[in-house]
């Protein structure tokens, strides 16, 4: 294979990909032909120099503002579902597929903290505040009074289908309705607020920096591990640079 076939299949690929997919999997394919140069020596091709790596343009408006946030989960038109699972979001800082993933029983209600697999596969713990606590328990009551023990924590509004039954892990005992899947939660939070909920997360750990939390415990809170990363959530967001802006103010007059 020569290298402008693999411009080619990279091209197939991912050509019309975001600029930041096309370059992590351009990046992917880069150090596996290096690899089999360098470790297994064989006569590998290479990236060609015509597929070079795209300019990554930074959104900076994908921080909400913690008004806009606390507006939303305050509406009376948000079912409770969609209100508790928000707020777990925001208050977290975690991520939706952690979130979704979790079952009634990894709840900790007392110390207000559950335990999700990351990324990398570790569990890690994450921590809600008040407004999570009390949604929690109206979220877990059944019709008869009682609380859902065991189960998927979210769930669908509807019991599956025989036919698209999922395994029994994703089933309520309770209820007989499934784990709430991520294509749905992410509609229904565009649908109300046209918002996607990676920026939920995004917008905890901006307010985080605004409120100058330490970039360590920032990185503790989302849990990321490279504090390049971390940066790219913590820039300040639009209230941080609206209210310094008014140190440039002229002075005010005292008499």
């Amino acid at each position: 294979m020569a290298d402008a076939e693999i411009g080619t299949a990279l091209a197939e690929l991912w050509g019309a990909s975001a600029p930041a997919t096309w370059n992590r999997n351009r990046a992917a394919v880069a150090s596996w032909l290096t690899w089999c140069q360098a470790k297994k020596h064989w006569a590998a091709p290479s990236v060609p120099a015509d597929a070079e790596r795209r300019k990554e343009t930074a959104d900076e408006t994908r921080a909400v503002a913690k008004t806009t946030i606390h507006q939303l989960l305050s509406r009376r038109d948000i079912p409770l579902r969609e209100k508790t699972l928000w707020r777990m979001l925001y208050e977290t800082a975690a991520r939706a597929s952690e979130i979704l993933a979790l079952n009634v029983e990894d709840l900790d209600l007392e110390h207000r903290r559950a335990p999700v697999r990351s990324k990398g596969g570790d569990v890690e713990w994450v921590y809600w505040e008040t407004g999570t606590a009390h949604l929690l328990p109206r979220l877990l009551r059944l019709p008869d009074g009682s609380s859902r023990t065991r189960g998927p924590l979210f769930l669908s509004e509807r019991r599956p289908v025989p036919a698209r039954r999922p395994a029994a892990a994703g089933i309520c005992p309770h209820t007989g309705h499934a784990r709430l899947g991520y294509d749905r939660a992410r509609v229904l939070l565009d649908t109300y607020a046209g918002l996607d909920l990676h920026q939920l997360r995004h917008s905890a750990a901006t307010h985080l920096g605004d409120a100058e939390v330490p970039l360590q415990l920032i990185m503790g809170k989302t849990r990321h591990k490279n504090p390049r990363t971390a940066m790219r959530y913590v820039k300040p967001g639009a209230e941080a640079i609206a209210k310094v802006t008014e140190v440039l103010a002229p002075l005010r007059r005292t008499h």
